[in-house]
């Protein structure tokens, strides 16, 4: 009887440990399968700044670089953080307060697709730092990760698609930096700023990205442009549609032609 007994428990630890070896098996099979399928877009946002920036100076309000609730690429109408929350096809998910440089972290949930969204909101005094980060992201050198909820996303060097927003900075300073691919990686990037292509791709030429929108002149870099270059990218559209939907939105905004808008937006080197 005592031996039957013995039998038993001996079973049953068994049968125990092999479910819960199945259990662990699945949960960490499925959080790798989660894991993989996850997309995101990483936008660093170089904030207006009159004082600290080169730039052809905007209204006090709209162009103080240390207050991101007022900022013309931030808090203003068509900034990132008010525009994006007023998408359609995003849902807001949570604001992280961030360490210096950054004033503010947002990160959104695409409603239909399984992409998110990260903007970063850089002191506009620090301009040069948030190049750096953009660059480092792009040539692989900056990997990061974010936890949200249960969910790990990338960022930096670890998103699929980057993007930088604000004044060219690169105008008026040079990097002893050099940007070259670490990981044989090839990211995807948008650069909206003034005369970005020629500024940019100097410092990119090395680093194996895949330019996806880009300009060759002066522009006002406010969040529609990028919004619906996103949108046409989410959708897994070319170059020539992401490039097209871009001019659309910047064309509408600013009032100037379809056609002027696309010599402004290029795409590729």
């Amino acid at each position: 009887m005592r031996a039957s007994f013995l039998l038993l428990f001996i079973c049953s630890l068994f049968i125990i440990n092999y479910e819960l070896k199945g259990s662990v098996n699945f949960l960490v099979s499925e959080d790798k399968n989660a894991l993989s399928v996850l997309k995101t877009v990483h936008i660093f946002v170089a904030l207006c700044d009159n004082t600290y920036q080169g730039i052809v100076p905007v209204p006090k309000k709209i162009g103080n670089g240390q207050d991101a609730n007022n900022n013309l690429y931030w808090g203003c109408a068509f900034g990132i953080r008010t525009y994006f929350k007023k998408s359609a096809e995003w849902q807001f998910i949570e604001t992280r307060k961030a360490s210096a440089p950054i004033l503010e972290r947002l990160i959104f949930k695409h409603k239909t697709e399984n992409y998110y969204l990260i903007a970063d909101a850089y002191d506009g005094q620090f301009i040069q730092q948030c190049t750096l980060d953009f660059l480092n992201s792009a040539c692989g050198k900056k990997l990061e990760t974010l936890k949200t909820g249960t969910v790990n996303l990338g960022i930096g060097g670890n998103a699929n698609l980057l993007a930088y927003i604000g004044h060219d900075g690169l105008m008026d300073f040079k990097l002893s930096q050099s940007f070259v691919n670490t990981d044989n990686k090839r990211r995807d990037l948008m650069v909206l700023a003034c005369y970005s292509k020629h500024y940019f791709s100097k410092e990119l030429k090395s680093a194996n990205v895949n330019p996806l929108l880009w300009t060759s002149g002066l522009m006002c870099p406010e969040a529609y442009t990028i919004h619906d270059a996103i949108h046409s990218y989410i959708k897994n559209e070319d170059a020539v549609a992401i490039r097209n939907s871009a001019a659309l939105a910047y064309s509408k905004y600013q009032k100037c032609s379809f056609k002027a808008a696309k010599n402004l937006l290029l795409s590729g080197w």
